[in-house]
């Protein structure tokens, strides 16, 4: 009878843990694998809109307020919200802008295209600023600029050409390519971070020769807008950027 007893006891005893305890411990071992799992996957990368730093009027007359106006909040909006809506429809899963544009190859048109216009547009807006009077390099980006191409006018002249001589939509750059100043151009929305550009490194300066940059105000003159651009380049921005 005592033997009996003590195993109906041990019995009940090991019953009553697998009916309380161990699935109590089973669901916690549950949630926090799934929390684990949940900090584990990366946050797929969202292209945004930065601030326009100034107001669409503040680049006259070099950029009027209508053309500013349309550019930003509808051209430059368009393409944060399709490259958006192409990661998530192809389940993209780079987390950075750089592996986004360093695997442009294996992209969709869509959204390499949409996301070259997002980045570069975002560059865009930031290389320009309000300005009076003379508007030229100083300090360490005009060493930079004279070191790699003789002087300013110089420069001006080969980045001009670019501008120039690009052929339908795209973009003029000046990049940093390991430690080497650089001047070339892209097709449409490709920008040097891309795995496929014509002409690769660190952006310092785009130009956006896109018709819908300069159309209202200079219909066909490129070569008008591009000239009166320069007298809005945000140089201390482009100085932050030579590394």
């Amino acid at each position: 009878m005592k033997t009996s007893r003590r195993k109906f006891i041990g019995d009940s005893f090991k019953a009553t843990a697998v009916a309380l305890g161990t699935p109590l411990l089973v669901k916690a071992s549950l949630e926090t694998t799934e929390v684990t799992n949940r900090a584990a996957t990366p946050i797929a990368l969202q292209f945004s809109q930065v601030p326009l730093p100034y107001a669409n009027n503040a680049l006259e007359p070099s950029i009027d307020a209508t053309t500013m106006d349309i550019h930003y909040n509808k051209h430059h909006t368009a393409y944060i919200k399709n490259v958006n809506e192409a990661i998530a429809a192809e389940k993209i899963s780079f987390e950075t802008e750089n592996d986004f544009f360093k695997n442009a190859s294996k992209l969709s048109a869509k959204a390499k295209n949409n996301g070259g216009g997002a980045w570069n547009h975002n560059f865009f807006w930031q290389v320009m600023h309000p300005t009076q009077g003379d508007n030229n390099p100083a300090g360490k980006i005009s060493d930079a600029i004279n070191g790699s191409f003789g002087n300013f006018e110089k420069f001006k002249q080969q980045f001009t050409e670019a501008a120039m001589t690009r052929f339908g939509s795209g973009w003029a750059w000046l990049v940093n390519e390991n430690g080497k100043l650089k001047i070339g151009s892209t097709a449409n929305q490709d920008n040097p971070l891309m795995d496929i550009s014509e002409i690769k490194g660190i952006p310092i300066l785009g130009l956006d020769v896109w018709e819908h940059a300069y159309y209202l105000k200079y219909q066909n003159k490129r070569n008008e807008y591009v000239a009166n651009w320069w007298k809005v380049v945000n140089w201390s921005e482009v100085a932050k950027r030579l590394t």
